[in-house]
């Protein structure tokens, strides 16, 4: 089926656009969540409106990923609006930097909560219905971080790294229900975060990466289609990481 509905939370950060034009292309009606807020939807109705120019057309609803009634209530807004969703993309994450002997309280749950608590909020909205209805794609966005660890990113690196032992945990639990879950984990991708990055410093990532160069957004967006693919039933429980070979385990 081409019309399946397609959730991307974090749609409108430089993966996340890149996303949903590709699943777009692949015939999925795409639903895009952004943060609440008056600031916030106007700055996603604007992306929505460019999308729309380029011929994308992707439904947008505000949503805060560590609230898990919000998630609740985002789901059946969706499925009333547009039908039962059939693909879920966890991709909203955030970084707040410190070295652990400085790092606040507060830094460390407020990470946790965006991109770890929010996997469960969202995935136990969709995974029950997904497994009544033998078909569910579910893709948690981690990161070449998560798998080699990084200093100052004690918070970061442990959610991104406690995104395999729970996509595994619930892939194993759909696996005969047609339900599969895989990660992604990504490296250093070409993205406006990235070209923040000091030019020295980041001349030196480049020069620490085997292929030469950063990857694309569409480098992500490409394994995404893969993995949510119907055809990709026998693949669940994985990680793919797309890393241009910085990180080999």
């Amino acid at each position: 089926m081409t019309n399946r509905i397609a959730v991307i939370t974090g749609a409108a950060g430089g993966l996340g656009t890149a996303m949903c034009k590709a699943l777009a292309a692949q015939g999925r009606k795409v639903v895009g969540t952004h943060l609440p807020g008056e600031e916030f939807t106007a700055q996603a109705k604007d992306w929505q409106a460019s999308l729309r120019e380029e011929g994308v057309d992707v439904a947008i609803y505000p949503l805060d990923v560590t609230d898990f009634e919000a998630c609740k209530a985002f789901t059946a807004a969706v499925e009333q609006d547009l039908g039962p969703i059939d693909i879920l993309v966890n991709n909203a994450g955030i970084t707040n930097d410190a070295p652990l002997k400085r790092m606040q309280p507060e830094q460390w749950n407020q990470v946790i909560n965006v991109n770890l608590t929010s996997m469960f909020n969202m995935c136990q909205q969709v995974f029950e219905n997904m497994c009544e209805r033998g078909f569910g794609r579910i893709v948690n966005i981690s990161s070449l971080n998560g798998e080699k660890g990084q200093f100052g990113q004690s918070n970061y690196a442990a959610t991104k790294a406690g995104i395999y032992g729970f996509t595994k945990s619930i892939a194993q639990e759909g696996a005969r229900k047609g339900v599969t879950a895989n990660s992604v984990s990504p490296g250093y991708i070409d993205t406006p975060m990235v070209r923040q990055v000091p030019e020295k410093v980041l001349n030196n990532i480049v020069a620490g990466i085997p292929v030469g160069h950063l990857g694309k957004p569409e480098d992500i967006a490409r394994a995404v289609v893969y993995l949510t693919a119907d055809e990709a039933s026998f693949v669940t429980g994985t990680n793919m990481s797309v890393n241009g070979g910085q990180y080999m385990s």
